[in-house]
């Protein structure tokens, strides 16, 4: 049976889907068969013992991440990273305010500094950036989320 995931709690290990019948089925997180875990929005496959979700498999080409709250897109990431990355404004866009205000401390500094010297600092920066952008955008959507969103990897 096709349906959708509306709910999971990690703390409880278990969550809800609806069917294409309208009705809720529960299942224990035991019963989620995919490495991906299950998120709020992703589209499931499921058989259904005495009104419980069993075996459940996430849908194939189911990314689930357009509809969890507080997902983030890795090709604005990945361009964020490309074209303002010696900022920090990926990082910030990410939701990692630290690393964001290191890139961003570091940048305000090199330039003082760039009056002085070569400016070395913007430009080590900007080539951590340009890597950074270049991972997220050859990451799936899937590891992105999974990685940088879900996983709150901040660097590299």
């Amino acid at each position: 049976m096709k349906g959708q995931v509306l709910d999971y709690s990690v703390q409880e290990n278990s969550g809800v889907i609806s069917g294409p019948d309208g009705s809720r089925y529960t299942f224990a997180g035991s019963e989620w068969k995919d490495s991906v875990p299950p998120a709020r929005g992703m589209s499931v496959d499921f058989d259904v013992h005495e009104n419980q979700a069993v075996a459940v498999y996430k849908a194939l080409g189911s990314t689930g991440s357009s509809a969890t709250p507080g997902s983030k897109d890795k090709i604005a990431a990945g361009l964020l990273a490309i074209f303002l990355g010696g900022l920090g404004i990926h990082k910030f866009y990410l939701g990692y305010t630290g690393p964001g205000l290191v890139y961003l401390l570091v940048n305000t500094i090199g330039w003082i500094v760039t009056i002085f010297l070569l400016g070395l600092p913007n430009i080590a920066l900007g080539i951590m950036a340009l890597i950074e952008g270049i991972i997220y955008l050859t990451k799936s959507d899937e590891e992105f989320q999974q990685i940088y969103v879900e996983g709150n990897r901040p660097w590299f």
